[in-house]
């Protein structure tokens, strides 16, 4: 991915980014610093709702809904998802990162990795 495509992400990004309280991020103006001032439980929330209406969203749309919705949805879950990797000290960058590092790799082999790593670690 070039960066003339993930500059709208990186722009995203740093505006959330300019929301943490540690940047000043006022919770009486702004939804980002709002979020961020009431901690990890506010925003896991709105996750978790937000990954709910994709799939609602999608559910409609095999039933004749709007698909225009499920582009709505992933846009909330993604901004969403970009407030917890600020909290976190990610970027998008990072996610893209992970996601070049996978590619050309078996969806099912990343899987079966993963979950090698994970009994590894868990037998240190």
């Amino acid at each position: 991915m070039n960066d003339m495509n993930i500059a709208p992400l990186d722009r995203l990004a740093a505006v959330i980014e300019s929301r943490l309280p540690a940047h000043g991020g006022d919770p009486d103006k702004s939804y980002v610093a709002r979020l961020l001032h009431r901690g990890p439980d506010a925003f896991l929330k709105k996750i978790g709702e937000e990954a709910t209406e994709v799939v609602m969203a999608a559910k409609d749309a095999d039933h004749g809904g709007d698909r225009a919705k499920i582009v709505n949805e992933v846009a909330d879950l993604w901004f969403h998802s970009m407030v917890a990797l600020a909290h976190y000290g990610l970027s998008p960058r990072d996610v893209v990162a992970e996601l070049m590092r996978r590619e050309g790799t078996s969806g099912i082999e990343e899987k079966a990795l993963r979950k090698a790593q994970d009994r590894d670690a868990s037998n240190d």
